[in-house]
């Protein structure tokens, strides 16, 4: 007799609060939508109850313009500061909470209360002024996870700027095409970081990307290393200490900026190809990030949060800085890597920090899965009461194990999609209210229509694989330059060979498949498919396979182009321990035959100790292409390991 599971739990009591805030409106009717519901009747007034979460300097006159389709602009006529909702209006009841808790690699600890965030961010803003940047300038940074990193965001907000987050691992090519692409007035660096053991010459990369560019940028530094590390400034380079004592106490006040107006410039990850620049609108984007930081995590004022992501992605700009401040949260920043100095890192964060809401993606997840359960288990992780995952399709088995050794079977998974382009969480449970099911993301959020479409463009039935389409527009969605619309255009809005002209549909480039609840499945990028014969295979759907074997913890399955045939190869990373690497191998091949096709049996079983992923969670696909097809590897900047694509050519050259 087997023992029955219970059921996978709702977050008790509060999911009241949360039922009448999805369905209060303006007028005060309590009408609650069906998720993903989006009747015209509803339709976009659902966004009236989203966009009350924050604090108007002037008021909407329209929810939605659609003049300009398939560019919508959000709350015309309306006005309200990024900065001033995330730390002005929260002083007068919290201004003693702690907003920002920060854990340095090296074992430092700071902690900034809401008051604190705002002398430091007026200081900063102040700062900016005085360097000569005036509303609408672009102000790139370029630092690792550092407090300084969300204090010049929200300076930047303060005053009108727009902020350009560039990854701090990126190469001064990159750093310097992102400066000149945006026309960047100012840049923020730091002196050096570490990786692990390794001191990183940050400021040299930052001056080597400005020798490139023609005329001189005022910088500042951040002094990061200390005493540790001599840091020599340039001309027209300032020290960010000196900059904050010689204007704390500035009185700068948030300059309202219409909720149309750009609020930032990001670049998506490039994981399948070059990175493109995207624009984020200022009431669309908070408003987006507010709701769901509240329907999506259970966010509200104290409310503790870790978000592993970096600031330099999009996960980092709304689920790190944005969503939870403007909920009055509070935020925990890690510096560095999670198995540094050791692999007990990250539950010790989480115990000392008191994290209720943990977010992070399945790679990580995954990682964890093969340092094995008694790390978590050796830590006090009860204040843990929602867990969350992005940036990949997280598998049935590597759901289990986050929801049994870190949530103690007692923690809802909010298992996310959503993309740089979407600004917020477009589809997810919702914790306390919907059915979770493991290996599947959710059901569209209110107010968000889908679509699972063919090649056509024409809607496919349950249970058949097609294109993920959005078919309502959103508040959050992207707001495309108008040098950047031309091509925003093609990528996402003419997909199909024969759209229907009186249909919105925003193509995502995912594939997905959808269940007779309304569950959606993702299968992975459009561009993660491999053509073996006739058959095009989604690479989520042969990794979920492959890892159906027992001691193989993740996997990427990539093609191999030999005198014009096509071959499945496979990269398999181990649980510790494992030995019997010939019946492992063997395993992987059977599990893909049986559940995928004898046709698709791979050729190749690779094991390496990690796959190439980005800090977005995101495995390099075509890094590893690259490697077993003989080409030299591209850029590999954007990775969290970069030191593994070397491995991974010589492992491949000996198999």
């Amino acid at each position: 007799m087997t023992e029955e599971r219970p059921a996978y739990p709702s977050l008790e009591n509060r999911t009241a609060r949360h039922r009448t805030l999805q369905a209060i409106g303006r007028d005060g009717t309590t009408t609650k939508p069906a998720s993903g519901d989006c009747s015209d009747r509803k339709w976009p007034t659902y966004w009236i109850t989203a966009a009350s979460l924050l604090e108007w300097s002037d008021p909407y006159e329209r929810i939605v313009d659609k003049e300009n389709e398939p560019f919508y602009r959000w709350f015309v006529g309306g006005s309200l500061n990024a900065a001033e909702n995330c730390i002005d209006r929260h002083l007068e009841e919290r201004k003693n909470q702690v907003a920002l808790r920060w854990e340095g690699k090296r074992g430092e600890r700071r902690t900034y209360t809401y008051y604190d965030l705002y002398r430091e961010v007026s200081a900063v803003a102040a700062a900016l002024r005085e360097l000569g940047v005036e509303e609408d300038d672009v102000v790139t940074i370029y630092l690792p996870k550092l407090p300084e990193l969300p204090i010049t965001m929200l300076a930047c907000a303060r005053i009108g700027a727009l902020h350009n987050v560039v990854f701090a691992g990126f190469s001064p090519n990159a750093l310097a095409e992102r400066m000149q692409r945006l026309d960047s007035h100012t840049l923020v660096t730091c002196d050096g970081s570490s990786r692990e053991e390794t001191v990183i010459n940050q400021k040299r990369k930052a001056d080597t990307a400005l020798a490139s560019i023609e005329e001189s940028l005022p910088t500042i530094v951040v002094d990061r290393l200390g005493s540790s590390h001599d840091m020599h400034l340039g001309g027209n380079q300032y020290d960010y200490d000196n900059l904050v004592e010689a204007f704390v106490g500035a009185n700068v006040p948030p300059v309202p900026r219409k909720a149309t107006d750009p609020l930032f410039h990001i670049h998506t990850s490039g994981t399948t190809g070059d990175p493109q620049r995207m624009t984020h609108a200022t009431g669309g984007y908070l408003t987006g990030v507010a709701w769901t930081a509240q329907t999506v995590f259970d966010l509200m004022p104290g409310t503790t949060i870790w978000c592993t992501a970096g600031a330099g992605w999009i996960t980092g700009h709304s689920y790190v800085v944005y969503g939870p401040l403007l909920l009055g949260a509070t935020v925990v920043l890690a510096e560095g890597s999670l198995r540094y100095p050791d692999r007990y890192r990250p539950w010790e964060v989480i115990e000392r920090n008191g994290v209720e809401v943990f977010y992070t993606t399945p790679g990580v997840i995954r990682t964890f899965m093969k340092w094995g359960e008694s790390f978590p288990s050796s830590h006090d992780l009860s204040s843990l009461r929602l867990l969350g995952t992005v940036g990949e399709p997280i598998s049935p088995d590597t759901w289990e194990w986050y929801y049994t050794h870190v949530g103690d079977e007692r923690c809802p998974i909010v298992d996310t999609w959503w993309q740089t382009e979407t600004g917020r969480v477009l589809i997810s449970d919702r914790p306390g209210i919907d059915e979770l099911k493991p290996g599947l993301v959710g059901r569209p959020l209110p107010g968000i229509e889908i679509q699972i479409v063919d090649e056509d463009g024409h809607e496919l039935p349950p249970g058949e694989s097609g294109y993920l389409t959005i078919d309502r527009p959103w508040p959050s969605m992207l707001a495309p330059l108008e040098g950047d619309r031309y091509w925003v255009l093609a990528e996402y809005w003419q997909a199909f060979s024969d759209p229907r002209a009186d249909t919105w549909q925003y193509f995502t480039g995912d594939r997905a498949v959808i269940d007779d609840d309304g569950y959606v499945t993702i299968l992975g990028r459009d561009d993660d498919v491999i053509t073996i014969g006739n058959h095009r295979l989604g690479t989520a759907q042969l990794e979920a396979a492959i890892t159906t074997v027992d001691s193989v913890t993740e996997a990427a399955a990539v093609a191999e182009r030999t005198a014009g045939e096509t071959a499945l190869c496979v990269f398999a990373t181990l649980e510790q321990g494992q030995q019997d690497r010939t019946a492992i191998r063997n395993a992987v091949a059977d599990a893909v035959a049986e559940h995928v096709g004898e046709f698709a049996r791979p050729t190749s079983v690779v094991f390496t100790p990690e796959l190439p992923e980005t800090y977005s969670g995101k495995t390099m696909y075509r890094l590893l292409e690259c490697i077993v097809n003989d080409r030299p590897p591209t850029d590999s900047d954007t990775l969290r390991n970069p030191e593994i694509v070397g491995e991974l050519t010589t492992i491949w050259n000996q198999e």
